[in-house]
């Protein structure tokens, strides 16, 4: 079996930075971690690989820097990687960097199974899972936290959704998003840790993927960010004498007064 995992580079969370311009996050120079809700997808794909000699492949879009992503997932102990990489990526929306993924997995696969988190933590959209799945044409099951068992030809897996617990036996190929309940990522082993530095990372441009540069980056984002703000707190109090009595008389007044309690 082939297994690819999606993961995304976020940035640090206490120093992301919105370029006034683009209204998109400003990602060179800022540093950045894999996303923690794509550690679980990791671990799921490394479970399959022990039950089924799979191959593990992590994927992801993103400058340069995108690289040390990529050898955070090597350290975990996955296969190989490859960098959807290039300037005509930048300002890409979840529709063209799912299309970008899309055709990399096309183009550099086949997989039997692709496996991503359910969101990243600095968009929250949860889009890029599924829309990959929809550019590919494959089914897909999301909120997925446990994968119950693995065959060439398909799966059977537990999904969380409103009304409780769904037991979905889904056909492969197929894409799962997963949810951290699937199970607690495993520690990186020395023997990972030393080949991550050292592993080759596959590069890959629009062009090896069978993308035009329009397709991608803001020219091919069917979305815009128009307008961005922090709110504004606005907090209202009042303040009573510190003295007892005088405290207490005021705050019934208040409280009376402003209807929460009544006469």
């Amino acid at each position: 079996m082939k297994v690819a995992v999606c993961v995304k580079q976020v940035p640090d969370t206490t120093r992301v930075e919105i370029d006034p311009e683009t209204h998109t996050l400003r990602r060179e120079g800022i540093e950045s971690v894999l996303n923690p809700l794509d550690t679980f997808a990791i671990e799921q794909a490394l479970r399959i690989r022990e039950t089924h000699n799979a191959q593990v492949t992590a994927l992801t879009m993103g400058p340069p820097q995108a690289e040390n992503t990529l050898r955070q997932a090597l350290a975990y102990g996955v296969d190989k990687a490859m960098l959807i990489c290039g300037k005509e990526f930048a300002g890409s929306d979840t529709w063209a960097t799912s299309l970008a993924l899309a055709h990399a997995l096309e183009t550099h696969g086949p997989f039997d199974l692709i496996l991503c988190g359910k969101q990243a933590i600095d968009g929250d959209t949860a889009h890029v899972g599924p829309e990959t799945a929809a550019h590919l044409g494959l089914p897909q099951v999301t909120f997925v936290r446990a994968i119950r068992d693995v065959t060439p030809s398909s799966a059977i897996v537990e999904r969380v959704s409103d009304r409780g617990v769904e037991i979905i036996h889904t056909a492969l190929p197929a894409v799962l998003t997963v949810l951290k309940d699937a199970g607690e990522p495993r520690l990186p082993n020395l023997k990972d840790l030393y080949k991550s530095r050292f592993s080759k990372i596959r590069r890959l441009n629009s062009n090896q993927i069978g993308l035009a540069t329009n397709q991608v980056g803001l020219e091919g984002s069917p979305t815009r960010v128009v307008d961005m703000f922090s709110p504004k707190s606005e907090r209202k109090g009042s303040i009573f004498e510190k003295d007892c009595e005088g405290g207490i008389d005021k705050l019934l007044q208040h409280l009376e007064r402003t209807g929460v309690l009544e006469n």
